[in-house]
């Protein structure tokens, strides 16, 4: 842990050097630490979501851009944007947070109606569900003159990203914290109703309490910075085969990891084509879905 940490460090301090801009005391406080903190909160709070739902779900292959949850929140925010555009961030994160538990419900619902003689099953029904989502959502945002916010939610973005518009992902924060508090309790939800009533603990308050988690930080990050895509489903696997699945133990290694992650692509993404930058959502798209594609092949092994 303390290499990974060393590590995290480092990446955070490359973020805070790295920019077009000349570094002088009002960058630093205003764009680059708000960046630095905005891609830590996000990256860890999102990995942890997608163990979260690895764990209730018992499938390796769920997190929350494979269970259509990105979708709903971005579903969710239009409908604020819709009908209540002057309304507060944290008005449009709660329809998000609304939205995402709607859709991760009806995940859950879809998923206990279809036979599932396969794991690889459930990831497919989830992105076919949020494929739908996403493009009635497309369709509704071009009729009312909305695709350039629907693109600021649907592409994960730091570059606008300045001291006052990224402190709702405190919040993300705060239920990483929490999931790490309740770690005990998901490990246990996710052996199954059955083993989980017979040990005391309410089985689908505990799957609300952990797909709550997921929704709010789902809908936090799509609001404040867009979609990071695969990070919930490479990060999890990666830990889960270096120290196994008991989430107390692997929830810090998730959380450092997913951080580190994501500060390292948004440093690619500031890079490749300097002085110019290119969405971070773009860079974790590409590589998440070679990730994505090593663990179906191994998971076929």
């Amino acid at each position: 842990m303390s290499v990974a940490l060393a590590c995290l460090v480092l990446l955070s301090a490359a973020s805070l050097v790295v920019g077009v801009a000349d570094l002088d005391s009002n960058v630093l406080l205003h764009s680059r630490v708000p960046r630095t903190l905005a891609l830590v909160l996000a990256g860890s709070a999102l990995a942890v979501s997608g163990q979260i739902m690895q764990l209730l779900t018992r499938n390796v292959f769920v997190e929350p851009s494979t269970a259509g949850t990105m979708e709903f929140a971005t579903a969710g925010l239009l409908v604020s944007a819709l009908f209540f555009p002057g309304a507060p961030v944290v008005v449009k994160m709660c329809y998000g947070a609304v939205a995402a538990l709607i859709g991760t419900a009806v995940f859950l619902r879809v998923l206990a109606a279809v036979p599932l003689k396969d794991m690889l099953v459930t990831p497919l029904v989830g992105m076919m569900l949020g494929g739908v989502v996403s493009a009635g959502v497309t369709f509704v945002a071009y009729r009312a003159d909305l695709v350039q916010s629907l693109s600021s939610w649907t592409t994960g973005d730091f570059s606008a990203i300045l001291a006052g518009r990224y402190e709702l992902l405190w919040i993300a924060g705060g239920l990483t914290l929490l999931a790490s508090l309740l770690a005990d309790r998901f490990t246990v939800a996710g052996m199954g109703e059955a083993f989980t009533t017979n040990l005391g603990l309410d089985h689908r308050r505990t799957v609300m309490i952990g797909m709550s988690v997921v929704a709010v930080v789902s809908a936090t990050v799509v609001v404040t910075v867009g979609a990071l895509p695969f990070l919930g489903l490479v990060v999890p696997n990666i830990v889960r085969n270096t120290i196994g699945d008991n989430c107390r133990r692997a929830v810090p290694w998730v959380a450092v990891l997913g951080a580190g992650f994501v500060l390292a692509c948004d440093l690619v993404s500031r890079l490749v084509i300097h002085p110019f930058e290119m969405p971070i959502g773009t860079v974790m798209g590409v590589v998440g879905a070679v990730a994505f594609l090593v663990i179906l092949l191994r998971g076929r092994r």
